[in-house]
């Protein structure tokens, strides 16, 4: 069924069935739309720009992000990346070599080419985004959801299944569809410019003066990141653009260097304010990425968070509409992303302290230098920062994968060439049974759900005793790799994991 656009006038009393419209074509947006389309969900994709921004805002994605791609087979796209093994909490080292790596994030890719990227997947599977449309009103109606929006034609009237606001920290979807949105206001703001022209040396983790901190970071051959943080400096609820004199003023303040004659690519500003809506749903209309939740964007983790936000909600939203699930599944959005919205929250926070402060933070800041020493808690930090920590509560079991997302393993399979991978498994967006053990009764209870989950019979190809999997005789993936079920390790049986997370089979 198609969303239907008509004028105000002729959509009255009109109701609308199995689709989606998805306001804002940013990362969250894009994966979004890119996830309901797999689920087999018809997309509406508006934006209120009148195109694609050119602006690189993040610059590169986490390990967790990079796993989703490889998943969706996006990664090779990007060509040949960088994974470096450091990074920073708040400005103090990070190691990422641990776990032979993985946890490494990708470097030096430019927003916008992630965007494009997505935007090209997704007009692959038939989304085109339609720019220059303004969500005006909203209203829900219990068995569907309604959106009046003005484009270039004038006012149109949407009526859908559901509505997902992925329109950016001033969301106007999480204003209309009444969200409330408790947190703290700016207590500081920070100026930031890509600049090509002068030489300017790397100050990856900031370099401190009594009078505050700046950052630099090459983007390119000829191209700096700077980051500026005038100490006393107060947020200053801008109306316009940052001009790139007040940020060259800054910068020669802090460092001595005069880089007003350089190039400057894009120039903005960003404060602390942190907050997170009280529920990411509200009848039919739902919230993923920075919509939900907003905070200083410190380790780069918030596209991050809202591509992940979208990759935990499409496969649920798509099975809905489409039938497949019941309308509670849903609920499971909230519980399981706004507990990683609420630790986002807070890990930024941190970091903010340690990097603002002044001389009287420097006790802290050596305390937390000498702990992120140590193994564990720099196995904590950096598992946060990648993502691939993030534990959903699926059910009770001892299994120690249980909620955690599956390692990209190799799986034999028996078949020519013999093996395949954990990712290329999850590529079409389905549920993924594994039966390691050849197991026929294990195969009979699923077979009621194979219009929703692939069961790949089949053994892990040289795992190391350590694994957590070792021994491992089924298991059962989410959409999104996620972990529901293994044999042993789960308390519930199969056919009710298949329930909770599949719906009902079909008769």
């Amino acid at each position: 069924m198609k969303v239907e656009v008509e004028s105000s006038a002729s959509m009255r009393g009109r109701k609308m069935g199995t689709s989606v419209i998805v306001v804002g074509a940013g990362p969250a947006g894009l994966m979004l739309a890119g996830e309901l389309r797999l689920a087999g969900a018809e997309v509406v994709l508006v934006d209120r720009l009148d195109g694609p921004t050119d602006e690189s805002r993040g610059m590169g994605f986490t390990a967790r992000t990079m796993e989703i791609f490889r998943q969706r087979g996006l990664l090779h796209r990007f060509g040949e990346v960088i994974t470096p093994i450091a990074g920073h909490f708040g400005s103090l080292p990070l190691d990422f070599s641990p776990d032979n790596g993985i946890h490494a994030s990708v470097s030096g890719v430019p927003q916008r080419f992630t965007e494009q990227v997505l935007r090209d997947w997704v007009a692959s599977l038939g989304v085109t985004v339609a720019y220059g449309h303004e969500v005006t009103a909203l209203t829900d109606h219990g068995d569907t959801v309604e959106a009046e929006i003005a484009g270039p034609n004038g006012t149109e009237r949407l009526h859908a299944a559901y509505l997902v606001g992925c329109d950016g920290g001033r969301s106007t979807v999480r204003r209309l569809g009444g969200f409330d949105f408790p947190g703290q206001d700016a207590t500081v703001e920070l100026l930031l410019a890509d600049i090509s022209g002068p030489a300017i040396s790397p100050r990856f983790t900031g370099e401190r003066s009594p009078a505050g901190i700046v950052l630099a970071a090459p983007l390119g051959p000829d191209v700096s990141r700077i980051v500026i943080r005038l100490h006393g400096a107060r947020p200053q609820h801008r109306t316009e653009s940052v001009e790139f004199a007040e940020v060259a003023a800054a910068w020669k303040q802090l460092t001595g260097e005069d880089i007003s004659g350089a190039t400057a690519h894009w120039v903005s500003s960003f404060t602390d304010a942190a907050r997170l809506v009280d529920s990411y749903r509200r009848g039919r209309i739902l919230l993923a990425g920075d919509a939900a939740h907003i905070h200083l964007p410190a380790g780069g983790q918030g596209m991050n968070v809202s591509l992940q936000d979208s990759f935990n909600l499409g496969w649920k939203l798509g099975a809905v509409v489409t039938g497949r699930a019941p309308d509670t599944l849903l609920d499971t959005y909230h519980e399981e992303r706004h507990q990683v919205g609420q630790a986002l929250i807070t890990n930024t926070l941190a970091q903010g302290m340690l990097f603002f402060g002044g001389s009287e933070t420097q006790p802290l800041r050596d305390v937390m230098t000498r702990l992120i020493g140590f193994e564990e808690p720099n196995r904590f930090l950096i598992g946060q920062a990648s993502g691939l920590d993030v534990r959903y509560d699926v059910g009770i079991g001892a299994h120690p994968g249980l909620g955690l997302r599956m390692p990209d393993l190799d799986v034999a399979t028996g078949a020519d060439p013999g093996t395949t991978t954990v990712s290329q498994l999850l590529g079409p967006g389905r549920g993924v049974l594994l039966d390691l053990a050849d197991d026929a009764t294990l195969r009979q209870t699923a077979a009621p759900w194979n219009d929703r989950v692939e069961v790949t019979t089949g053994a892990f190809r040289d795992l190391p005793s350590y694994e957590p999997f070792a021994g491992t005789d089924a298991v059962l993936l989410r959409p999104d790799g996620h972990v529901a079920w293994t044999s042993p390790g789960t308390d519930d049986g199969l056919e009710t994991a298949l329930n909770r997370w599949f719906g009902t089979p079909r008769t």
